[in-house]
């Protein structure tokens, strides 16, 4: 499917300028009608109108992808949410009559005139315990992704560049110190007792899912894919699982202003060894629109039963702070002993310290809630 899926897509130039084939024309066709015919509610349906898909259809970045590339897994997964990702960080400009109103939908108005603030992690010190007496929030994690610049995202990377990638991450990640000095294991050649221990921990990542399989983030598996992880079990780095990097700070608990600044430190120290795909107006560029600007998920796995009883009630608190609620298991999982995981929805067009502390204010709403119920 579309044009990233060629072995060679990265450095066949006739892919580049060149004109988009006819199947994969046909393919789009097939797929708009689908869609349209479907009762998706995917923001992609909502926003990939007749004239919009006309004026995409026939584009490609110098990568060699097409709106194919772009749309499949929405077309593949009607019950997505979403339903598109970026195969490299071009196609956020060349498809941008469809990725701008996707995102000022789902950043809650972030329009396209508007402009991403730069990196801000404000003052770590002002944000503390949520949960002092350990009575509601079981455990705490913010976590932000980025993407190495002069790559494009998993659909179009070759498998020599997952192993350029690996070996960049892991030689950099060893030079960490202090509380986040760790290991990498790579998926590659990883031990059974390994994997286990990591599953058990909930560290490991399995081969992607559905939505990704379709959005093909999943070639050469488990080529250039890895884990760091530090002693202590509350740093962790994914490489190159949905995108190129995800940095997670993590800990039992409601201590959200050391898991903050945890990742702060690491984020900044990263930075100084890999250069970052960054955009003037969107922020750093991940593989997941969604993911946008300070690619920052501030999340609490909390106890709340008598709101959660009363769901809407749950709803109606998550959405004044702008909070998304997930099941435990994250995405399109159930509530397990009514525990929930609760982020924060906007990643941009508002600093890294402003995502975290609307989780923070959020959280602390829902608690008070709790305890008055």
């Amino acid at each position: 499917m579309g044009g990233c899926t060629s072995k060679d897509a990265a450095s066949s130039d006739d892919k580049k300028g060149g004109m988009v084939d006819q199947e994969t024309l046909d393919k789009l066709e097939a797929g708009f009608a689908k869609l349209q015919a479907s009762d998706s509610k995917s923001l992609l349906k909502k926003y990939l109108t007749k004239e919009v898909f006309d004026a995409c259809k026939t584009k490609k970045t110098s990568f060699g992808s097409t709106l194919l590339d772009v749309i499949q897994s929405g077309v593949e997964n009607l019950d997505s949410g979403v339903g598109i990702y970026a195969p490299d960080a071009e196609s956020y400009t060349t498809f941008a009559e469809l990725f701008d109103p996707i995102i000022e939908d789902y950043h809650g108005g972030f329009k396209k005139t508007d402009k991403h603030p730069p990196k801000d992690f404000g003052d770590v010190d002002t944000l503390g315990n949520l949960d002092p007496t350990g009575e509601y929030i079981v455990s705490t994690r913010v976590r932000c992704g980025r993407s190495m610049e002069g790559y494009p995202f998993n659909p179009c990377l070759t498998e020599a560049q997952y192993k350029e990638m690996e070996e960049k991450v892991s030689g950099t990640l060893s030079g960490l110190e202090g509380e986040l000095k760790g290991t990498f294991y790579p998926l590659t050649g990883m031990s059974k007792e390994t994997q286990q221990q990591l599953i058990d921990d909930h560290f490991l990542f399995k081969e992607g899912d559905r939505f990704l399989q379709a959005a093909n983030a999943c070639r050469f598996w488990p080529t250039g894919r890895g884990i760091y992880h530090n002693d202590a079990k509350s740093f962790l780095v994914w490489c190159n699982e949905e995108d190129h990097l995800r940095i997670i700070s993590m800990q039992m608990g409601g201590d959200l202003g050391q898991v903050y600044r945890r990742l702060v430190t690491a984020v900044n120290d990263i930075e100084k060894r890999i250069p970052f795909s960054h955009n003037d107006r969107l922020g750093f560029l991940t593989f997941c629109p969604t993911n946008l600007g300070t690619t920052v998920r501030a999340s609490v796995h909390i106890k709340v039963p008598k709101l959660a009883a009363n769901k809407a009630k749950l709803e109606e608190v998550a959405s004044k702070f702008n909070l998304q609620v997930r099941g435990t298991r994250g995405e399109h999982t159930e509530a397990e002993g009514g525990i929930y995981d609760i982020s924060n929805k906007r990643r941009l067009g508002l600093t890294e310290y402003q995502a975290v502390k609307e989780m923070h204010d959020g959280i602390a709403e829902l608690i008070k809630i709790e305890k008055e119920l």
